[in-house]
């Protein structure tokens, strides 16, 4: 089984629905049989490497509501967060752009750590406060994950695996995915957004019965035909 996951390192939902996935996982008795693979997807991609705005201002100033509203739906989230074992510092998360992050997690994928990547990028941004669009920052991040340091720092100066980036993105307008997290399953069933966890396994369930559904064929029998097994033949019934 194949899941996709288009996902951003700024996308708080995405965290909490890669652990409700994570969740579902643990109780589904052919894990060893599921590939999870993450796709790029930037819910900004014009957003300022730096910024004086804190993500409470940000929120506030993109939807047009007060500081004060801002900070409750953030803290709402961060209940959610909670719930899977998660702890979101928004006061001091450091907003920024995450096309390099990006770039860096195709470089992981590319040498199989793309699943540890992933987690120490999200974990660097929503629990860390670290600035993911800093240079050193990912430097130290890509280390974390296992990765060399030099070859990082080398796609950092280039425009190295951008294309992948693009590409990725590009196929999530042709199926239409218009949020993340996005999760596709087999490439015939979407789940969109952080969903319980009670719609993962009952996803995976289904579309593990729908791919090993064994056939089931009704015999048709008559009084005339001779048959032969290991035991032996057996004769027609005259």
């Amino acid at each position: 089984m194949k899941i996709e996951v288009w996902s951003d390192f700024a996308c708080p939902f995405c965290y909490i629905g890669k652990r409700r996935l994570e969740e579902a996982l643990m109780n589904f008795p052919h894990k060893n049989e599921v590939d999870i693979l993450f796709k790029s997807f930037e819910l900004d991609p014009n957003a300022s490497l730096d910024t004086e705005l804190s993500i409470n201002e940000i929120l506030a100033k993109k939807y047009g509501m007060s500081i004060e509203k801002a900070k409750a739906m953030n803290a709402s989230v961060g209940q959610q967060a909670a719930a899977v074992g998660l702890t979101f510092e928004f006061d001091n998360m450091k907003p920024t752009n995450t096309f390099d992050a990006h770039r860096l997690a195709k470089l992981a994928e590319s040498k199989g750590k793309d699943k540890e990547m992933t987690e120490q990028l999200l974990k660097a941004y929503f629990t860390d406060s670290e600035h993911i669009g800093n240079h050193d920052t990912l430097l130290k991040i890509v280390e974390e994950a296992g990765l060399n340091r030099e070859e990082a720092k080398s796609v950092l100066e280039s425009e190295d695996f951008a294309e992948h980036v693009r590409a990725d993105e590009m196929e999530a307008r042709e199926i239409g995915v218009q949020g993340v997290p996005f999760f596709v399953i087999n490439r015939k069933y979407a789940i969109s957004g952080a969903q319980p966890v009670e719609v993962f396994n009952d996803t995976l369930q289904k579309v593990w019965e729908e791919e090993n559904k064994k056939i089931s064929l009704e015999q048709i029998k008559g009084n005339e035909a001779g048959v032969c097994t290991e035991d032996g033949c057996e004769l027609p019934e005259k």
